[in-house]
């Protein structure tokens, strides 16, 4: 893959949060930057979607977002008891 190097201006404060982060996971701060952008970009890609379905099907209703809730607090439940640990 190829890289680029780039500056960018952060508040001190998370700089040193983020250095912190980063060494505490054994990885470049770059990566862990790069990680955190790539997050975001996915981010965006979801809500791109979710607006789309939206915009063609209607907004969800209250049972569809609490169904959704519902799901994502068991998948959580189950990651940290353990037994979705290995997926991760």
């Amino acid at each position: 893959m190829a890289t680029k190097k780039v500056t960018i201006t952060l508040d001190e404060s998370l700089v040193e949060a983020l250095a912190r982060a980063a060494e505490e996971e054994g990885i470049p701060l770059s990566r862990l930057v790069a990680g955190a952008a790539e997050r975001e970009l996915r981010l965006r890609a979801g809500r791109a979607v979710i607006r789309e379905w939206q915009a063609e099907h209607g907004a969800f209703t209250l049972e569809e977002l609490a169904a959704a809730r519902a799901d994502l607090a068991a998948a959580d439940a189950e990651y940290l008891s353990g037994s979705g640990a290995s997926a991760a």
